[in-house]
């Protein structure tokens, strides 16, 4: 599984290719395209609401290929020195991401046209990295080491290192940025303290405590569209959800409570602890959580508006997806808001751009860019079209405009 974005689009890389799929409703789960031409697929990013969909497959995993899905055609294909862990796309600025275990490969996705390589990175076998969505804050960022936290940004439009965070003592597990990329989001392999900070400076903002008892493995981190939420899930059965808010100086309520009063005796009593004791008192705990119904099953999580509620969706390595109500006022425990969706149901059950608009091309386009024609065959040399990328920046709230979650 692998979680980039935090939208109503869902893509789903399995052994027999890979499936779209539309979330706008709690009772229904829309295919909108499947393919089976590609077996064993572990990457498939689609480009926000478009056409275009990037596919790594276990059998050529050093290639990345782009797609026109609603055409059937291969637009272009590019081949690496390794195999291909990661690939974050930015519609803005047109970014495409190939991240490999010691090299981060940043293309024009327009023209594949190869903008700059980052070679001798800090070995990173998970392929761990994220790239902001944002058309002015177009910020890459990755581990900068092996054995501990830190954290490089890099500016992806300027082409040039903004900061390095020293986020964590050990290394780290999962990153991920808020919609307008001004937030920066992390969590360590141990998986206890989440901590975010503020981008392009490298401000801690907030730090978070999952739990005191036992370490864990972070599957994923994401913010809610407008950042004042952000979820985590593990390995563990329990998803928690954090609420960014500003503590005002004076620790006064307007309605003061039982919880209020306890944290002031713990501010207060914390100066006379010990550093380690205090900074985990100072820490802030969940806001909400979930149970989830499997436990041992890998899993992605994220946070969308859907039919004008905030929701929780939890989507896991055996195909199925949850969507959880969550409370913005009160927070607790979250319930759940419709029965598993099956991600992973007969083909039959799922509509196709293939079978209805397009013909596929008759084999593969192999170290060549190739565009399309109306009519749907191939050209060569071509670039990818236009009106296939916003002119302007994305508006978040616009039901025809939502970047995927993406899973393997």
């Amino acid at each position: 599984l692998e979680s980039y974005c935090f939208y109503r689009s869902l893509a789903v890389g399995t052994k027999t290719g890979y499936r779209l799929f539309s979330v706008t409703s709690v009772d229904k789960l829309d295919c909108i395209h499947e393919s089976t031409e590609t077996p064993d697929v572990y990457i498939v990013e689609r480009l926000f609401s478009s056409s275009l969909v990037v596919v790594v497959s276990e059998s050529m995993p050093r290639r990345m290929n782009v797609y026109h899905f609603k055409k059937g055609t291969e637009i272009c294909n590019y081949s690496y020195s390794s195999n291909i862990l990661a690939v974050r796309l930015n519609r803005q600025m047109n970014v495409c991401l190939c991240s490999l275990i010691e090299s981060i490969y940043i293309h024009n996705i327009k023209d594949m046209k190869l903008l700059k390589t980052l070679l001798n990175t800090p070995s990173n076998p998970s392929g761990l990295c994220a790239l902001s969505i944002n058309h002015c804050n177009s910020f890459l960022a990755y581990p900068g080491s092996d054995t501990n936290g830190e954290i490089i940004v890099y500016d992806a439009n300027n082409l040039s290192t903004v900061t390095m965070i020293p986020a964590h003592d050990s290394p780290l597990a999962a990153i991920t940025f808020s919609a307008s990329g001004t937030k920066l989001a992390s969590a360590s392999e141990r998986g206890t303290v989440i901590r975010v900070f503020s981008i392009p400076e490298g401000l801690r903002l907030f730090e978070f405590r999952r739990g005191m008892k036992r370490y864990v493995n972070i599957s994923s981190l994401s913010f809610s569209p407008d950042a004042q939420f952000l979820c985590a899930s593990s390995n563990t059965e329990t998803v928690h959800i954090f609420k960014l808010e500003q503590h005002s100086p004076s620790g006064e309520e307007d309605a003061p409570s039982w919880s209020a009063y306890v944290g002031k005796m713990f501010t207060a009593a914390s100066s006379y602890l010990p550093a380690q004791v205090s900074g985990m008192m100072s820490q802030d705990r969940a806001f909400a959580t979930v149970r989830l119904q499997m436990v041992g099953q890998k899993n992605v999580c994220t946070l969308a508006i859907i039919q004008k509620l905030p929701r929780l969706l939890v989507a896991s390595s055996d195909g199925q997806l949850f969507i959880y109500n969550i409370d913005p006022q009160d927070g607790g425990e979250c319930t759940l808001g419709t029965e598993k969706c099956e991600l992973t149901e007969p083909p039959q059950a799922c509509q196709t751009y293939a079978a209805t608009v397009a013909i596929p091309t008759s084999g593969p386009v192999t170290a060549t860019l190739t565009g399309y024609s109306e009519d749907g065959g191939a050209k060569k040399g071509e670039v990818i079209p236009e009106h296939e990328f916003a002119a302007g920046p994305v508006c978040l709230d616009d039901e025809t405009e939502f970047p995927p979650v993406s899973i393997r």
